[in-house]
């Protein structure tokens, strides 16, 4: 079993790396926005019911495919790297499929605000990330985050042998992916 855990700040393209992952390897996508939007006609994200549901969700999915005969599974996610709750959860969810024999690959992305700003607005990400389209909200939720959570790592934080930082502002999500696959020899 192999978890591949692509994390970066908003609209920097872990979901469409993802896809792009998806389609050259035998991994399954489950990026964060699949259980953010499933739970959001009921609940918002930001509310103490909606984080509870979208948790549970995700556990529950974590749980089945760790000790499930699927070769694999791509998760996206923005970690704030200074926010302990974060790194907690991370090594919660690493340490599952850990424990089952899994071996988990860290994949971090960057990219300047200019094309993340840019990425925000594409229609590939409002297709897929109904709660994204109102891009006004978007773009200020993505600046603020940016201003109270550091969203990427610093250099040397994170200390796994599976790990990768590749900064996206002028690759292709089908380039990175590649990347990717041949690092990690998926």
């Amino acid at each position: 079993m192999k978890f591949v855990l692509v994390f970066g700040p908003q609209a920097v393209g872990k979901m469409t790396v993802g896809q792009e992952l998806e389609k050259i390897t035998d991994l399954k996508l489950f990026h964060n926005h699949m259980t953010i939007e499933l739970v959001s006609p009921f609940f918002d994200y930001g509310t103490k019911e909606g984080k509870r549901l979208v948790n549970l969700f995700r556990q529950e999915i974590f749980e089945e495919v760790s000790k499930s005969d699927l070769n694999g599974l791509i998760f996206t996610y923005v970690w704030a790297f200074d926010y302990q709750a974060d790194w907690d959860y991370i090594n919660n969810v690493c340490n599952l499929f850990e424990s089952k024999g899994g071996t988990v690959y860290f994949v971090e992305l960057e990219a300047d605000l200019e094309e993340r700003l840019d990425r925000n607005k594409s229609p590939h990400r409002l297709e897929h990330k109904p709660t994204k389209r109102n891009v006004e909200w978007s773009e200020q939720n993505l600046l603020k985050t940016m201003e109270e959570f550091r969203l990427n790592s610093i250099e040397g934080e994170i200390t796994r042998d599976n790990y990768i930082r590749i900064n996206n502002t002028n690759l292709s999500a089908i380039e990175v992916a590649t990347i990717i696959k041949e690092k990690f020899n998926l």
